[in-house]
């Protein structure tokens, strides 16, 4: 795993000590928590990220680590609502279903969430059956080819913006864009590279193609309105990151070659 520990700013110092103590920003708590509780959305969709406690179903690794962990420092409780899938955790937000979330930065969901900087970095890339001639990434973009994805993944949104010349066939979930594969009906299955080389590793039949299509920046974000909420976040995750915090629970999760994220560039 590549991880990326920089000398902390002084802002960024001041920030966690403030933290620590229990003493965040109020006008911060007011955003991240007005109800005096701290919603969190989780996407159980991205098995890198997120994950199911096997004995009690509740939600762990990297995502719902920082959750905890922000709400311990904003010192109020932490209730999950659970999603499936990323397009689910982006259409909830119009009906007020949470207050922070964990989604990857692109330009349409960042109309209307402030995000942070990333704090993992994940890749998007292809499956493709065993024998197919497509063989690298810069092969799949061509006339006839049929790429199916989970509608409203960061894959789709951005595939939806840069494809030439392949179609998109949109699915309701992961499952489905996969089941799409399997039955022969597109010619090429879109998604985060562990899972689809986990996939690939249990199905001979398919195989994964070198190199990636996109980097995928995770991160975390709140409704936009929310300016001393998402100042705070920011602070955060780069205090998190800085810290170690972020690399020991993805490897406590079994996800230890996924990358943190550098630290973001100075405003």
């Amino acid at each position: 795993m590549n991880k990326f520990v920089a000398p902390l700013t002084g802002a960024l110092l001041a920030a966690s000590a403030a933290a620590g103590a229990g003493a965040a920003p109020t006008d911060a708590v007011r955003d991240l928590a007005p109800n005096g509780r701290l919603r969190a959305a989780i996407n159980f969709g991205n098995p890198v990220l997120a994950q199911k406690d096997p004995a009690t179903g509740e939600p762990c690794g990297v995502s719902a680590a920082l959750a905890r962990e922000l709400g311990r420092q904003l010192g109020v409780p932490v209730d999950f609502v659970t999603f499936t899938e990323a397009g689910q955790v982006f259409a909830a937000l119009k009906d007020g279903a949470w207050d922070i979330s964990f989604l990857a930065i692109d330009p349409v969901r960042a109309a209307e969430i402030g995000f942070t900087a990333a704090y993992v970095v994940i890749e998007g890339t292809y499956a493709v059956p065993a024998g197919s001639p497509l063989q690298r990434v810069e092969d799949v973009d061509r006339d006839g080819v049929h790429i199916a994805v989970a509608q409203g993944s960061a894959y789709d949104l951005f595939l939806t913006r840069t494809l030439k010349h392949a179609e998109l066939v949109r699915a309701a979930n992961s499952a489905a864009a996969v089941a799409l594969l399997e039955q022969d009906k597109v010619e090429v299955l879109a998604g985060v590279k562990q899972p689809l080389l986990e996939y690939a590793k249990s199905h001979p039949a398919v195989r994964v193609l070198p190199g990636r299509f996109m980097e995928i920046q995770q991160a975390m974000g709140t409704p936009k309105a929310r300016a001393a909420g998402i100042g705070f976040l920011k602070q955060f995750v780069e205090t998190m990151k800085a810290s170690g915090f972020v690399a020991r629970e993805l490897a406590a999760s079994g996800q230890g070659d996924a990358t943190v994220a550098p630290p973001a560039a100075a405003p």
